[in-house]
């Protein structure tokens, strides 16, 4: 009974373990961020949930100062739709709108349309470039925010000189209305506008930061009696909040892809793992430059080395490149033998007449045989070999 020696593995390709062991860091990184990302988004969720709200408790909701007009006889009516807040402007009513952003631009016409002329007020809550020239005509949002949160009034709206300070620094406004107050400036720019209507008894407030009108906020500074004086001049308050299912928000001059629709975010965040991921890759990719040889760590014969050259020729079906190292090789080897300086072994004009001249042959057969076209089958492939190892022997033969 005879056994049968195992001779170790020379493949090069690496084994699961070594794939494992040079990824486990990049998988490690990809699972932190991803698990950060679930977390900032639920964090963030959950801090958004009822954001000025007048129905909401929590800290960012409304209830506090909705309960405070209740006392005072101002009933707080929450609309959702622009038809709803469209239909209440009117003399007696406050309509306050809680993100004019969200609206679009055919939603923010519509709106400023219907309240311009209904003689009631209108607040706009940290209104944007993106909303309140269109809402407040003639007012411009400076893209840099307050710095500071806690302002001073220094204006002559009464409203404003009896609060005092208050939480009103965000976005920061410019107006070309000349009668319009212009109250609790940041670096000279507003946080606070009243615009008089051009008709009737009508106004319109920009408001720079919703914080006055928060629950954890509307006991510090002068916020109570601010929000209770811009929300309460009227016994009715429309409490506006806008909502991407609106069917107003739907209009064709409004269609917006799926990325309008991502906040900006995970645009951002997606971004960042794009170029991580490209440097990952570039850190583990090969490195380019030239081939470096390396001596195989084990002995390989040189038939086994020429087995499987042969059948990379025969799978390619490369029986040119086969014929042409078959002549190449023998052109090599026959030139020394004949006196041809190995440079010009390939030289049909030097090595012919030589081997000619050794042999006494025919130079037309042996330039077909050594530099002739390829052969058309494996049949003649095989029958060339035959022929150049026939020759090389004869030139050998002493």
């Amino acid at each position: 009974m005879t056994t049968e020696a195992t001779l170790p593995s020379t493949s090069a390709s690496p084994t699961a373990r070594q794939v494992w062991t040079r990824a486990r860091g990049i998988a490690l990184a990809l699972v932190v961020l991803l698990a950060g990302a679930i977390a900032i988004a639920v964090i963030r969720s959950d801090a958004r949930h009822g954001e000025l709200d007048p129905r909401s408790v929590d800290p960012n909701g409304s209830r506090a100062v909705a309960e405070l007009l209740a006392d005072r006889g101002v009933d707080t009516r929450v609309v959702t739709t622009l038809d709803e807040a469209a239909t209440a402007a009117g003399p007696d009513t406050t309509l306050l709108v809680a993100v004019p952003d969200l609206l679009t631009r055919s939603q923010q016409s519509r709106l400023h349309d219907a309240f311009t002329d209904a003689g009631g007020r209108t607040v706009l809550v940290a209104s944007g470039s993106a909303s309140v020239e269109r809402l407040a005509p003639g007012v411009t949002a400076d893209p840099a925010t307050s710095l500071d949160s806690t302002l001073s009034p220094d204006c002559d709206l009464p409203a404003a000189r009896r609060a005092g300070t208050a939480d009103t620094g965000g976005v920061r406004y410019t107006t070309t209305h000349l009668d319009a107050d212009e109250c609790y400036p940041s670096e000279r720019l507003s946080t606070l506008l009243r615009i008089p209507a051009d008709r009737g008894d009508g106004d319109t407030v920009v408001l720079g930061a919703p914080d006055i009108l928060l629950n954890d906020r509307l006991d510090e500074q002068g916020n109570a009696s601010l929000a209770l004086q811009l929300l309460g001049s009227r016994p009715h308050l429309v409490w506006y909040l806008p909502s991407l299912s609106d069917a107003s928000a739907t209009g064709a001059d409004d269609e917006r892809g799926f990325f309008d629709l991502l906040p900006s975010g995970w645009l951002w965040g997606t971004l960042q793992l794009f170029f991580a991921a490209a440097l990952a890759a570039l850190w583990r990719a090969r490195r380019l430059g030239p081939l470096v040889p390396e001596k195989l760590p084990v002995a390989i014969r040189a038939s086994e080395t020429a087995e499987g050259r042969a059948r990379l020729y025969r799978k390619a079906d490369a029986r040119d490149r086969a014929a042409n190292a078959l002549r190449s090789t023998t052109r090599t080897r026959l030139a020394p033998l004949t006196g041809v300086p190995v440079t010009q072994a390939h030289t049909p004009e030097a090595l012919i007449p030589a081997l000619s001249a050794h042999l006494h042959g025919d130079g037309q057969d042996l330039h077909a045989l050594l530099f002739g076209p390829p052969p058309s089958d494996d049949a003649a492939l095989i029958a060339l070999a035959d022929r150049l190892d026939a020759l090389e022997r004869e030139v050998r033969r002493p």
